[in-house]
């Protein structure tokens, strides 16, 4: 069953302790992957997401390097689409780590996954891993909405053997929708604890982060951060 952004399912959140604003801020990859974005509005995101307090910038890899202290800096890589070549996202992200990432989202071949090619899917993060080796935190995009619920443990699965540290629901750019916390729950249930789970993709309300942190996120990929950070309390 899936829940509707912005509104909490009560389920999920009987036994939920509501996470403060500096708890949530902690969680966080302010994100800016626009294709119009310019070098001034990385430079406002970054401005931005010191003023929050939040965890990480992701940025698009022709951006890169970006000057941000205090901030851990995030990039993509065979973005958005994962239908670019195993070799040209390792080589990606390998030169976005080389100029600064220290974390690397990668998009998966989600055409592979539907198809039921896990062996592909694995050998794909594989050659991602491989690339950054231990240099870099890799998250795998697994575009959950666009996946049936099988597929999207079977692609958890895959992540987890290839060595990368989170799984991810979603680019934020495909039509299906983005993160759920249907897909998120199934993720972490998948994953155990062994690996993070980054939700991502259309949240953009206190309400719509608190339900994925309680149906098992340990990261929120957001571009509406101060929204998102108003609705919670500062204590």
């Amino acid at each position: 069953m899936e829940f509707a952004a912005g509104m909490p399912d009560s389920h999920l959140m009987a036994d939920f302790a509501p996470p403060t604003r500096s708890d949530v801020a902690a969680l966080i990859d302010h994100t800016l992957l626009a294709p119009e974005a310019t070098r001034a509005d990385v430079d406002a995101l970054v401005a931005e997401a010191r003023d929050l307090g939040v965890y990480a910038i992701c940025v698009s890899p022709s951006m890169l390097p970006v000057r941000a202290p205090g901030l851990v800096v995030a990039t993509v890589a065979g973005f958005p689409s994962g239908k670019h070549h195993s070799l040209v996202k390792g080589a990606e992200a390998r030169l976005a780590v080389d100029q600064g990432a220290a974390e690397v989202d990668m998009v998966i071949d989600v055409g592979a996954a539907l198809a039921g090619d896990y062996t592909a899917v694995l050998a794909d993060i594989v050659t991602v891993r491989e690339a950054v080796a231990d240099r870099a935190v890799l998250k795998v995009i697994i575009e959950s909405a666009a996946l049936p619920d099988a597929a999207i443990v079977e692609a958890c699965r895959a992540a987890e053997r290839a060595g990368a540290d989170f799984v991810k629901t979603s680019t934020g750019f495909h039509p299906a929708g983005g993160a759920s916390a249907h897909a998120v729950r199934l993720m972490a249930d998948t994953v155990g604890g062994r690996l993070g789970v980054k939700a991502s993709g259309g949240i953009r309300t206190a309400e719509a982060a608190a339900q994925m942190i309680a149906a098992g996120a340990t990261r929120l990929g957001l571009s509406k951060s101060r929204a998102v950070l108003a609705g919670f309390p500062d204590a």
